[in-house]
Protein backbone atom coordinates (compact mmCIF):
# COMPACT_ATOMS: atom_id res chain seq x y z
CA UNK A 1 0.00 0.00 0.00
CA UNK A 2 1.67 3.48 -0.90
CA UNK A 3 -1.17 5.01 0.58
CA UNK A 4 -0.90 6.58 4.28
CA UNK A 5 -2.95 8.98 6.27
CA UNK A 6 -1.44 11.74 7.62
CA UNK A 7 -3.18 13.51 10.47
CA UNK A 8 -1.85 16.93 11.43
CA UNK A 9 -2.15 18.32 14.91
CA UNK A 10 -5.19 16.95 16.69
CA UNK A 11 -4.12 17.80 19.92
CA UNK A 12 -5.89 18.40 23.17
CA UNK A 13 -4.71 22.07 23.27
CA UNK A 14 -6.32 22.73 20.33
CA UNK A 15 -9.95 22.10 21.98
CA UNK A 16 -9.18 22.93 25.90
CA UNK A 17 -6.82 26.32 25.85
CA UNK A 18 -9.17 28.60 24.18
CA UNK A 19 -12.35 28.98 21.46
CA UNK A 20 -13.50 25.75 20.39
CA UNK A 21 -11.93 25.02 16.54
CA UNK A 22 -15.00 25.65 14.13
CA UNK A 23 -16.88 22.26 13.72
CA UNK A 24 -14.51 20.84 15.78
CA UNK A 25 -16.26 17.76 17.20
CA UNK A 26 -17.38 16.88 13.52
CA UNK A 27 -13.87 17.12 12.57
CA UNK A 28 -12.36 15.16 15.21
CA UNK A 29 -15.58 12.10 14.49
CA UNK A 30 -14.58 12.70 10.73
CA UNK A 31 -11.38 12.15 11.03
CA UNK A 32 -11.57 9.56 13.92
CA UNK A 33 -13.81 7.18 11.13
CA UNK A 34 -10.49 7.15 8.40
CA UNK A 35 -8.29 6.24 11.30
CA UNK A 36 -10.64 3.63 11.81
CA UNK A 37 -11.17 2.44 8.28
CA UNK A 38 -7.38 3.03 7.42
CA UNK A 39 -6.94 0.85 10.17
CA UNK A 40 -8.99 -2.23 8.42
CA UNK A 41 -7.44 -1.61 5.36
CA UNK A 42 -3.70 -1.75 7.08
CA UNK A 43 -3.41 2.13 5.47
CA UNK A 44 -0.20 3.71 7.85
CA UNK A 45 -1.70 5.72 9.91
CA UNK A 46 0.94 8.98 10.95
CA UNK A 47 0.28 11.36 13.92
CA UNK A 48 1.70 14.71 13.53
CA UNK A 49 2.34 17.04 17.30
CA UNK A 50 3.20 20.27 17.34
CA UNK A 51 5.28 21.71 19.98
CA UNK A 52 4.16 25.21 20.36
CA UNK A 53 7.32 26.72 22.85
CA UNK A 54 7.33 27.62 26.58
CA UNK A 55 3.92 28.81 27.52
CA UNK A 56 2.32 27.76 24.54
CA UNK A 57 -1.25 25.83 24.92
CA UNK A 58 0.94 22.70 22.52
CA UNK A 59 4.05 23.02 25.01
CA UNK A 60 6.08 19.94 24.90
CA UNK A 61 5.54 17.31 27.62
CA UNK A 62 2.08 19.67 29.12
CA UNK A 63 -1.24 17.76 28.82
CA UNK A 64 -2.27 19.92 25.89
CA UNK A 65 0.25 18.69 23.52
CA UNK A 66 -1.26 15.58 23.66
CA UNK A 67 -2.94 13.93 21.02
CA UNK A 68 -6.61 14.18 21.29
CA UNK A 69 -7.85 10.62 22.58
CA UNK A 70 -10.89 10.86 20.12
CA UNK A 71 -7.69 10.26 17.30
CA UNK A 72 -5.29 8.89 19.76
CA UNK A 73 -2.34 7.06 17.62
CA UNK A 74 -1.82 3.03 18.71
CA UNK A 75 1.43 2.18 19.81
CA UNK A 76 2.71 0.91 16.32
CA UNK A 77 1.55 4.05 14.47
CA UNK A 78 4.58 6.91 14.30
CA UNK A 79 4.03 10.12 16.14
CA UNK A 80 6.24 13.16 14.17
CA UNK A 81 7.01 16.04 16.45
CA UNK A 82 7.71 19.44 14.29
CA UNK A 83 8.23 22.85 16.20
CA UNK A 84 6.84 24.46 12.50
CA UNK A 85 3.94 24.51 10.13
CA UNK A 86 5.27 22.08 7.89
CA UNK A 87 5.08 18.45 9.11
CA UNK A 88 8.47 18.07 6.61
CA UNK A 89 10.84 20.36 8.33
CA UNK A 90 12.94 18.92 10.45
CA UNK A 91 11.06 15.93 10.97
CA UNK A 92 11.60 12.65 10.24
CA UNK A 93 8.64 12.31 8.28
CA UNK A 94 10.24 11.67 5.14
CA UNK A 95 12.54 9.02 6.27
CA UNK A 96 8.96 7.41 7.35
CA UNK A 97 7.86 7.76 4.06
CA UNK A 98 10.04 6.66 2.09
CA UNK A 99 10.78 3.41 4.15
CA UNK A 100 7.44 2.67 3.94
CA UNK A 101 7.19 3.35 0.13
CA UNK A 102 4.15 5.69 0.50
CA UNK A 103 3.36 8.17 -2.35
CA UNK A 104 0.34 9.45 -1.71
CA UNK A 105 -1.02 11.53 1.53
CA UNK A 106 -4.49 11.33 2.72
CA UNK A 107 -4.48 14.55 5.13
CA UNK A 108 -6.47 15.89 7.96
CA UNK A 109 -6.36 17.89 11.29
CA UNK A 110 -5.56 21.56 12.58
CA UNK A 111 -4.96 24.20 11.61
CA UNK A 112 -5.88 24.66 8.05
CA UNK A 113 -4.12 28.17 7.44
CA UNK A 114 -1.09 27.42 9.11
CA UNK A 115 -0.32 23.09 9.57
CA UNK A 116 -2.62 21.82 6.85
CA UNK A 117 -1.65 24.35 4.55
CA UNK A 118 2.02 24.38 4.47
CA UNK A 119 2.10 20.95 4.77
CA UNK A 120 -0.10 20.04 1.60
CA UNK A 121 2.50 22.25 -0.20
CA UNK A 122 5.36 21.10 0.73
CA UNK A 123 4.42 17.12 0.78
CA UNK A 124 3.70 17.66 -2.81
CA UNK A 125 6.99 19.98 -3.59
CA UNK A 126 8.31 16.86 -2.50
CA UNK A 127 6.22 14.88 -5.28
CA UNK A 128 3.72 13.25 -3.03
CA UNK A 129 0.37 12.77 -4.44
CA UNK A 130 -2.17 14.37 -2.39
CA UNK A 131 -5.88 14.33 -1.14
CA UNK A 132 -6.99 16.85 1.47
CA UNK A 133 -9.76 16.25 3.39
CA UNK A 134 -12.15 18.74 2.67
CA UNK A 135 -14.55 18.84 5.94
CA UNK A 136 -11.46 17.10 7.73
CA UNK A 137 -9.47 19.94 9.01
CA UNK A 138 -10.82 22.76 10.61
CA UNK A 139 -9.25 26.42 12.76
CA UNK A 140 -10.65 29.30 14.72
CA UNK A 141 -11.89 32.75 13.92
CA UNK A 142 -9.36 35.13 12.63
CA UNK A 143 -9.48 39.03 13.50
CA UNK A 144 -10.59 39.35 9.99
CA UNK A 145 -12.55 36.20 8.71
CA UNK A 146 -14.72 33.29 10.31
CA UNK A 147 -12.87 29.93 10.39
CA UNK A 148 -15.77 28.66 8.19
CA UNK A 149 -14.30 30.67 5.02
CA UNK A 150 -10.52 30.43 5.62
CA UNK A 151 -11.73 26.62 5.43
CA UNK A 152 -13.51 27.16 2.11
CA UNK A 153 -10.80 29.61 0.82
CA UNK A 154 -7.41 27.28 1.47
CA UNK A 155 -9.38 24.36 0.42
CA UNK A 156 -10.42 26.26 -3.06
CA UNK A 157 -6.56 27.56 -3.20
CA UNK A 158 -4.96 24.24 -2.34
CA UNK A 159 -6.96 22.63 -5.12
CA UNK A 160 -7.39 24.78 -7.94
CA UNK A 161 -3.48 25.15 -6.82
CA UNK A 162 -2.61 21.50 -8.06
CA UNK A 163 -1.56 21.06 -4.62
CA UNK A 164 -4.37 18.85 -3.63
CA UNK A 165 -6.71 16.50 -5.03
CA UNK A 166 -9.98 17.63 -2.32
CA UNK A 167 -12.41 15.05 -1.31
CA UNK A 168 -14.90 14.86 1.53
CA UNK A 169 -14.14 12.08 4.18
CA UNK A 170 -17.18 10.29 3.42
CA UNK A 171 -15.71 9.30 -0.28
CA UNK A 172 -11.65 8.80 0.90
CA UNK A 173 -10.88 6.10 -0.96
CA UNK A 174 -7.47 4.33 0.46
CA UNK A 175 -6.73 1.85 -2.09
CA UNK A 176 -4.02 2.56 -4.22
CA UNK A 177 -5.13 3.30 -7.95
Amino acid sequence: MTTALLVIDLQKGMFTAGPEPYEGEAVLSRVAGLISEARDRGVTVLHVRHDGGAGDPLQRETPGWEIHPAVAPRREEPVIDKTRCSAFYGTRLQEELRQRGIRRLVVAGMQTEYCIDTSCRAARDLGYEVVLVKDGHTTFDSSVLPAERIIAHHNQTLNSGGFVDLVEAAAVAFSDR
